[in-house]
């Protein structure tokens, strides 16, 4: 069972819209495998898309958190909260219908209100310039702790909302 099976990729999309408009998260849906379903693009800082511009950042930063997590996700059945290897606050929800795994929606690109990004991490793992890092990272957003569970929440309660509204 694909998500776009259960429900249009526009429904998806707005999730991943809203989530951004909301608490400027980036917005993904993911399959189980870890493959987006969207082209949607909502940045929530400039690091971001130049971590993934390079293979070694979008692989061994991003990619790496993800997978860790949807599996974390998927054999929890609940929401993860975890940092990347950059610093920045990933959340992952899964999503099951009927008892299925069928991927997960979350957001990231916002940094804990106590955090710095790990420049040298990013510059190591990633092979870019730690100066250009350094700009970079003055572009991230803060998030509270409170704004956190918020977001978790928001995302669980539209997944419920989605489920129930495709699954009739």
């Amino acid at each position: 069972m694909n998500l776009t099976d259960i429900c249009p990729l526009e429904t998806w999309e707005n999730l991943e819209k809203e989530l951004f408009e909301k608490y400027h998260f980036q917005g993904s849906v993911f399959t189980p495998e870890g493959v987006r379903i969207s082209s949607v693009k909502n940045f929530s800082n400039q690091l971001c898309p130049a971590i993934k511009a390079h293979e070694k950042g979008q692989t061994y930063i991003c990619s790496a958190a993800h997978m860790s997590m949807t599996a974390m996700a998927k054999n929890s059945g609940e929401p993860e909260v975890e940092e990347c290897d950059a610093g920045l606050i990933k959340v992952v929800v899964p999503i099951f219908h009927k008892d299925e795994f069928v991927g997960v929606a979350g957001g990231c690109g916002l940094l804990a209100h106590d955090d710095e990004v790990d420049t040298f991490a990013v510059s190591k793992i990633a092979d870019m310039d730690e100066d250009q890092i350094k700009d970079l990272a003055g572009s991230v957003p803060r998030v509270s702790d409170e704004t956190i569970a918020a977001v978790t929440q928001f995302i669980q309660d539209r997944i419920r909302r989605i489920l129930a509204s495709c699954d009739q």
